[in-house]
């Protein structure tokens, strides 16, 4: 894990396989995964939790979610007995819209930057390995993701970043969840391709972009997944 070579070799094998390659170079690592109860996420987490039951499943609780989304949150983490962490942001959304107003409406890089990104941040602290349930296919701006990469917090601390499921199709995550029996958020029923905050989300016009349903069309991230330095070494 500590070569590019090694991370390049990781490219070609299956989710299960860098699963135990990553947990096998890094025995006894604390570990995250970062979950919004997306499909993509869901899978993700069937995978690593049965090598690492108590692993820390981070939500981050921006107070602007679906309702949908929370009831399926509180569900999944009962039925599975996770170990849910609701990453918190430092202002409550009454505080925030008091301060400064409606920000996902006027300024909605900074909601996300104060919603999203800074209590991300913050919670990656303690861990030395992050799972993600990103995918190439997902955005344009996600179209050189690696299975395994480097990134470095604001503190200068470094952690492995693991999208197992970087070279997945979508069709790939619906055939694993059907095939699986793995319950869904409901919202992709209504046409939702990709599902975050509820005032920030709407049904996609381009079906082969679902993030353009995400803020308006005015932008593809929130900033979590744009700062990652590429292979390890």
């Amino acid at each position: 894990m500590e070569t590019t070579l090694v991370a390049e070799s990781l490219e070609k094998l299956a989710p299960q396989e860098v699963l135990s390659a990553v947990l096998g170079a890094n025995s006894n690592a604390s570990a995250c995964l970062t979950c919004s109860f997306q499909a993509e996420d869901m899978i993700v987490l069937d995978f690593v939790r049965r090598r690492i039951p108590d692993i820390a499943v981070l939500f981050l609780e921006t107070g602007y979610h679906f309702a949908e989304t929370y009831e399926y949150r509180d569900r999944m983490a009962k039925e599975w007995s996770l170990n849910l962490v609701n990453v918190i942001p430092q202002s409550t959304v009454k505080q925030q819209e008091s301060e400064f107003g409606i920000l996902y409406q006027t300024e909605p890089t900074r909601c996300c930057q104060l919603r999203k990104v800074d209590p991300l941040l913050r919670a990656l602290e303690p861990y030395k390995l992050w799972f993600t349930g990103l995918r190439r296919e997902q955005s344009p701006t996600r179209k050189n993701l690696k299975k395994i990469e480097e990134h470095k917090l604001p503190t200068g601390k470094s952690l492995l970043k693991v999208s197992l499921l970087a070279d997945w199709t979508w069709g790939q995550v619906w055939e694993y969840t059907a095939k699986h029996k793995l319950s869904y958020l409901p919202q992709y029923d209504q046409g939702y391709l990709s599902i975050g905050c509820e005032p920030c989300t709407a049904i996609p016009d381009d079906p082969a972009n679902p993030r353009s349903g995400r803020w308006g069309g005015k932008k593809l991230e929130c900033g979590i997944h744009t700062f990652s330095q590429g292979g390890p070494g």
